[in-house]
């Protein structure tokens, strides 16, 4: 089959191994959206069309690329979609995001041991800059640090 006829977006054929189907949306209940807390949230990122006939959903399709989950790759070269990959709070996990020409913005999660002594000295061991840095936030299984690179 030719991946040019594979649909992607609600109201195109869905065209998988000869489905006839139409794809839509999955219908998700009312008050899953925290966008008013941390926007982007990761109900509004998670990609909700699928196919009613053969269960095909585009959130299967992802892959990781560059810290970011994506979608599959359409005809004309894009992604459907992407979005940063979930945090893995069983680890110390984190992105960095850039802050100025001299230090970058490490943002993540931990698993907490009791000791916030020991979590921190931990996090900070696997984020500190070249020329050190500080802390932002730090608790509660999550830290904002700002590392001094330059």
């Amino acid at each position: 089959m030719n991946t040019e006829t594979l649909g992607y977006e609600a109201g195109e054929v869905c065209n998988r191994k000869g489905c006839a189907g139409i794809i839509g949306e999955t219908h998700v209940p009312d008050g899953g959206c925290s966008c008013h807390l941390y926007p982007p949230c990761g109900f509004c990122t998670t990609p909700k069309e699928e196919c009613p006939e053969c269960g095909w959903r585009l959130v299967d399709d992802e892959t990781s690329f560059n810290g970011f989950k994506v979608g599959p790759v359409k005809p004309g070269g894009a992604w459907t979609h992407y979005r940063p990959r979930p945090l893995d709070p069983s680890k110390i996990d984190y992105r960095i995001l850039p802050h100025t020409n001299s230090s970058q913005i490490c943002e993540g999660v931990y698993p907490q041991s009791g000791n916030d002594a020991d979590d921190k000295a931990a996090v900070l061991g696997r984020v500190k800059g070249t020329f050190g840095g500080r802390f932002v936030k730090f608790g509660a299984g999550s830290f904002k640090y700002i590392a001094y690179t330059d």
